[in-house]
């Protein structure tokens, strides 16, 4: 039977310590939440400005649902493309500093979309070795040559490039890579990619909305802009609602409309949802105070974790990944701090290299100091035993 097959395998990642599970939330996505009846401090969603539940979001949302309906009804090139649709992307793409921008459902299908359109046999596409899995996917759909580069490799990547002698070239990497937390050096990519007639395509999606002058972003905090630059970011992490854009030439844009097929053959996203990111993108504006608090939030966690016997990696982002090494150490430590009502995930393989399983701690401007002294407070117990 099948079935016993498909078993026998799930046997065997939990006895890897593999597993998956999902937690059913009660609530709204906060600070605090509650699972199966009881509260915990959540130190692990992508909400960096804690607008996910903010009351302005919420009333546009509605306001956009009584105009607009709930759903689009299709795809954005039948019937689906909704002024408010044109309205956010014209706005994003101003606010990242891009001559135009398209929506797409997820990150992950913005990924797809952009490599499939921009690469296929004959091109190469070079990603960083930490990628996000939606850009590994990416890069394997599009039927391009793939050289991967060690991460933030530059030396390496830039031997890459010059052994690609046909074709088109393109370079994909994180802006803020999702489990180290660190940034990519998009400086000297973006000089790699003028020097090598690169296109760069950078994954945002822990930049946006925190980075940067107004949070507009990588490339507003590295200042650089060029024409052969792609930028991808969501609208359910900072943003605090749902989707995301690619920010790009008109060029370019239009290629994606013809020829992504992962906007082209999807419903488009409620057009309420793009009234609620309009709202957002106001407060991310002005929302000077909100990063300022998230950044010093930053700085005393990285001081309580001092002196653990687990390893802080290298980040001045607001993802802080613990390093435990064991897939059940990870686990355990895990489920230990659950019990003192503080939820923090445990990272395994193959999200991140073998050896190397984690809590990764996010940060929220949500927080509250009190909240960090209470996590730091908890680890430091357990380390005693």
């Amino acid at each position: 039977m099948p079935f016993i097959e498909l078993q026998n395998e799930l046997n065997e990642r939990a006895a890897l310590g593999l597993l998956r599970h999902r937690c059913t939330l009660q609530s709204p996505q906060a600070p605090h939440i509650m699972v199966g009846g009881k509260s915990y401090l959540s130190f692990c969603s992508n909400d960096y400005l804690g607008l996910a539940n903010h009351s302005q979001l919420i009333a546009a949302l509605q306001q956009g649902a009584q105009q607009h309906g709930v759903g689009a009804g299709a795809a954005h090139l039948v019937s689906g493309h909704n002024a408010t649709h044109h309205q956010l992307e014209n706005e994003l793409a101003s606010f990242v500093g891009k001559p135009a921008a398209l929506l797409f459902s997820t990150g992950y299908m913005a990924n797809l979309g952009v490599v499939q359109a921009l690469a296929g046999k004959g091109d190469t596409v070079f990603a960083d070795k930490l990628n996000h899995a939606s850009l590994n996917d990416a890069m394997q759909l599009s039927r391009a040559t793939v050289k991967r580069y060690h991460h933030n490799d530059m030396t390496q990547l830039a031997q890459l490039l010059e052994q690609a002698r046909s074709g088109r070239k393109l370079v994909i990497t994180d802006a803020v890579f999702s489990m180290d937390g660190d940034l990519a050096p998009l400086p000297e990519l973006l000089a790699l990619c003028e020097q090598h007639d690169a296109w760069l395509l950078i994954d945002d999606a822990h930049g946006f909305g925190v980075l940067g002058e107004q949070g507009r972003g990588s490339l507003a905090h590295f200042g650089i802009a060029s024409e052969r630059v792609i930028c991808m970011a969501t609208l359910g992490k900072a943003a605090g609602v749902f989707g995301a854009f690619v920010a790009a030439e008109q060029v370019v844009v239009d290629t994606l409309i013809n020829n992504a097929r992962s906007y082209i053959y999807t419903t488009a996203t409620p057009p309420a949802l793009a009234s609620a990111v309009l709202a957002s993108l106001q407060l991310i504006a002005n929302g000077d105070e909100l990063r300022g608090h998230l950044q010093r939030l930053i700085a005393q966690l990285r001081s309580g974790l001092r002196n653990l016997p687990w390893s802080a990696l290298p980040s001045a982002t607001a993802i802080q990944p613990l390093l435990v090494g064991g897939n059940q150490a990870a686990l355990n430590l895990s489920a230990a701090l659950r019990e003192r009502g503080i939820w923090v995930a445990a990272i395994r393989p193959p999200t991140v290299p073998q050896g190397t399983a984690r809590l990764r701690i996010t940060l929220s401007a949500a927080h509250r100091a009190a909240d960090v002294t209470r996590l730091t407070g908890a680890l430091h117990e357990l380390a005693q035993g």
